[in-house]
């Protein structure tokens, strides 16, 4: 995940995330890391327009955002 993570800081490379916020809650994001911490991670969230800060031990899955051909 560390790899992904500094690529994405690197090369501005769109992330799609699922989370599970502190209060229980899972949801599925499209991010951009800005800044790489021991326990966390700066990042533009695209779901809620603002840069926001995710706990990596709540990140359940990450993976790149695959481009879509033809659209």
């Amino acid at each position: 995940m560390e790899g992904l993570l500094s690529r994405s800081v690197e090369q501005k490379q769109k992330l799609e995330m699922i989370y599970l916020a502190t209060d229980g809650q899972i949801s599925q994001r499209v991010i951009r890391v800005l800044d790489i911490r021991d326990e966390e991670i700066l990042a533009y969230c695209y779901s809620r327009r603002k840069v926001r800060t995710f706990l990596k031990v709540n990140i359940l899955s990450i993976a790149a955002v695959r481009k879509q051909l033809g659209a």
